[in-house]
């Protein structure tokens, strides 16, 4: 047994939310991280798709949660994650040539004098908190800052709103931008402006970070 399915086994004799099984996640990731196995693009929204990825793992690994869980059966625990984490990429592209609204670049070949993109990647974020957590303060709002602060123009676009409609299992920009009549790179905007700092300080206030 290698040490992906050992973090694994082990991470899912903990019950959920207990203390046990965070610390187990959490090695887990880091195990992942070090390894270097996981998919990477240079791109300015990998961090918040790696982010998604991670919620994503902490949730549906051992139960299925906000999508199918885990089977060591079919494929490794890297390449399962590969493939949310692309699909997440493809969401953050779509939402930039929305904003763009030109074609995508194409790739740029390779040659001698080329820095290879990896090298530029930022290290890595570690485990996010668990989506029980991140539910849990959206929907309190103890400082009334999430349910106060909305798109100009639209007090019923908040960050309370948008958080929450994003959280695994995460609603479509598409469907958003049909449901409250508002183009998908003003919701995205709003979102990577307002929402995702906020998210990444509970994150580091609780310690996640």
């Amino acid at each position: 047994m290698d040490e992906f399915n050992s973090l694994v086994c082990q991470t899912c004799q903990y019950k959920p939310r207990s203390i046990q099984r965070r610390q187990s996640l959490n090695r887990l990731v880091q195990a992942i991280i070090k390894s270097r196995k996981l998919w990477r693009k240079n791109t300015p929204y990998y961090e918040d798709a790696l982010q998604q990825t991670w919620l994503y793992l902490c949730r549906n690994l051992c139960e299925s949660n906000t999508g199918k869980q885990y089977d060591p059966e079919r494929s490794s625990v890297t390449t399962w994650l590969d493939g949310y984490l692309k699909k997440r990429l493809l969401d953050f592209e779509m939402i930039q040539h929305e904003k763009n609204n030109i074609e995508m670049p194409l790739p740029v070949p390779n040659s001698e004098n080329q820095t290879n993109p990896i090298d530029n990647l930022p290290a890595p974020a570690p485990i996010p908190p668990t989506l029980d957590d991140i539910i849990d303060w959206v929907k309190r709002d103890p400082d009334g800052e999430l349910g106060n602060i909305h798109i100009k123009g639209r007090p019923d676009l908040t960050c309370q709103i948008l958080i929450l409609r994003r959280l695994p299992p995460e609603t479509a920009w598409k469907s958003l931008a049909e449901e409250f009549d508002c183009s998908i790179s003003t919701l995205a905007n709003f979102y990577q402006r307002q929402c995702l700092p906020r998210l990444r300080k509970f994150g580091e206030d609780r310690g996640y970070l």
